[in-house]
């Protein structure tokens, strides 16, 4: 073992040492790279079978709920297909209000273009029986006829009113839980996740506060599988919504998926944007509160007021007229007798005395 270690401290030897070690290093520098494989690549094909795994998901669940037919086979939709009610009554902002409103595909269509051919009819003949039969307000003729266009102008915008308050109502759920979705999309973008996966992240979280806001990232979520351009997609998600909070998140994912933008610094500044907004809302509402309350405080408020600072009064008034009613009423003639005592006692003389004046 000693004269290893003596050869082992020869020059000889440890230029040998030197030499294998050498040649160790440079062979492992020269291989390394074909050992370690390309991650980028590795990082890109996982990408990509995420994404077509996403597409397969969203186009099962699309064609489960029936979202990609283009024809109504219902009674309705045949009706409206045979009168050509589209056409007849076309309405060419119809589809986007659809939208807004959460209504997709041919079946709400359909029933859009029924309801405003029947419902005309129908209000035709509620305002007719109503004013002929039950009450005619004291109406002329001509006014009564008048009415039945009333009751017909009434049942054709109905449905457009229908629509436009399902769309707004929408709208404001989509808003309020709109912010809380950006920061949560912002981190899962900063962790490294896609932006597909973010959208997919945030539509499962974000349906307790808000399913409308679901429903739109899980629509969006399958056009970022499916469609060429994820721009597209991105402004199919401002059309659906319909609010310029939502349109300018969207323009600026569109000009990060162009030129490369950071999208954690557009999704950061976008969400302190709509949190703003949000607020600025919420300060619109209650410096308009009251003037809405006036006419509720004059209504409900007012006559309970008084009705408390004037009942106590009211109510000793009403005893002391009781008291007054309970005393005994006096005659003139006991009101002259006692004049007379009055008088009497004030000069001494008693006045059961007659005084008698001669002339």
């Amino acid at each position: 073992m000693y004269e290893i270690i003596l050869s082992l401290t020869k020059p000889e030897a440890l230029a040998s040492l030197l030499v294998a070690v050498a040649v160790f290093g440079t062979m492992v520098t020269m291989f390394m790279p074909y050992l370690q494989g390309n991650k980028l690549e590795t990082r890109l094909k996982s990408v990509s079978m995420q994404r077509e795994k996403l597409r397969k998901q969203n186009r099962a669940a699309l064609e489960n709920k029936k979202g990609l037919r283009r024809k109504d086979d219902s009674t309705i939709g045949e009706i409206s297909s045979r009168l050509n009610l589209a056409k007849a009554l076309e309405d060419p902002n119809l589809q986007d209000t659809l939208n807004k409103a959460g209504m997709r595909g041919p079946g709400p269509v359909s029933a859009f273009y029924f309801a405003r051919m029947t419902l005309p009819f129908v209000g035709m003949l509620v305002v007719f029986v109503y004013v002929f039969f039950i009450n005619d307000f004291g109406f002329q003729p001509m006014m009564k006829y008048g009415s039945l266009l009333f009751g017909a102008a009434a049942g054709f915008y109905a449905p457009n009113l229908y629509v436009s308050n399902l769309a707004q109502k929408r709208q404001k759920s989509i808003m309020r839980a709109f912010p809380d979705a950006l920061d949560m999309l912002l981190i899962c973008v900063e962790a490294g996740m896609s932006i597909e996966l973010g959208f997919h992240k945030v539509s499962q979280e974000i349906g307790s506060a808000s399913p409308e806001l679901a429903e739109e990232f899980g629509l969006t979520v399958a056009e970022l599988s499916y469609l060429p351009e994820r721009r597209q997609a991105y402004e199919n998600l401002a059309k659906r919504t319909g609010h310029e909070g939502v349109k300018a998140v969207c323009m600026a994912l569109g000009q990060a998926e162009r030129y490369g933008t950071p999208l954690g610094d557009a999704l950061r500044v976008m969400a302190k944007e709509n949190r703003e907004m949000r607020m600025s809302e919420a300060e619109k509402k209650a410096a308009a509160l009251p003037a809405k309350l006036t006419v509720p405080m004059i209504v409900f408020f007012l006559p309970v007021l008084f009705l408390v600072v004037l009942g106590p009064a009211y109510i000793k008034f009403q005893k002391m007229q009781s008291k007054n009613d309970a005393v005994p009423a006096v005659t003139t003639e006991q009101r002259t007798n006692d004049r007379r005592s009055d008088a009497g006692g004030l000069i001494g003389i008693d006045p059961r005395i007659e005084v008698s004046v001669l002339a």
